[in-house]
């Protein structure tokens, strides 16, 4: 990704118990199979991909990931795995309800800056940690925020920013056939949201007042699909 390319949407996060279960999930609720991810060794966890034909973000995907059952994390210690997945009542509403819109990532051209940004309004996104996966392209690599505890924040509708490295996953995805036409994003303190999204560029998305929760719009083969979650 260009360093001048804006801060924007990069990708959804739907997390599920097993990536199997997600791919499932993503074939009876989507009407699609999601295309080919990797393993993060740093975390423990592996994903599948798909991307979203969005004007707004040109480079925007829908991740689906879980820990990965035959991988201990590279990070160790008592340091959790991102987006919250180490979280029991996460896994409890996973088990009851199937895969779920947990959170999303924004890219930014600069990380550092972006989370000095956050500093200043008193919230910590946490430090900035170098990862990579391997393709069959080659290695991808990026840098990316992730809590020692493993926390989204404001019940994930605040999101994690991420900066690629030379490529950006979506440069070797194929059309998936997805649209996402619409993305909002509820918390019970909407100023203060808007402020953190304002802080680090983030413009353009729409934010209501409400639970914690994240609502996104889908046209999929299976016609239109609103994805959900109270943070």
């Amino acid at each position: 990704m260009s360093a001048a390319a804006p801060t924007q949407l990069d990708h959804l996060v739907v997390a599920a118990r097993t990536l199997d279960e997600g791919v499932a999930w993503c074939e009876a609720t989507l009407g699609v199979t999601p295309g080919p991810g990797g393993e993060h060794a740093l975390f423990g966890t592996h994903n599948r991909l798909l991307r979203l034909d969005t004007p707004d973000a040109p480079r925007a995907y829908l991740e689906i990931i879980a820990i990965d059952p035959a991988a201990t994390p590279a990070r160790g210690g008592c340091l959790k795995r991102w987006f919250d997945l180490d979280d029991a009542a996460l896994q409890h509403t996973m088990a009851e309800q199937g895969p779920q819109l947990v959170h999303w990532v924004a890219s930014v051209p600069d990380l550092a800056a972006a989370c000095t940004a956050l500093r200043g309004l008193g919230i910590d996104r946490g430090p900035v940690l170098a990862a990579s996966r391997p393709t069959p392209l080659g290695l991808l690599r990026w840098r990316i925020t992730v809590r020692d505890d493993g926390q989204r924040l404001m019940g994930g509708t605040l999101p994690t920013l991420i900066q690629w490295g030379d490529t950006h996953p979506t440069s070797n995805m194929a059309d998936s056939g997805l649209n996402l036409s619409a993305f909002t994003l509820r918390h019970p303190e909407p100023d203060t949201l808007r402020r953190a999204m304002a802080a680090v560029g983030l413009d353009g998305i729409a934010v209501e007042a409400g639970a914690p929760a994240l609502h996104a719009t889908l046209q999929t083969p299976r016609g239109t699909v609103l994805l959900g979650t109270a943070g």
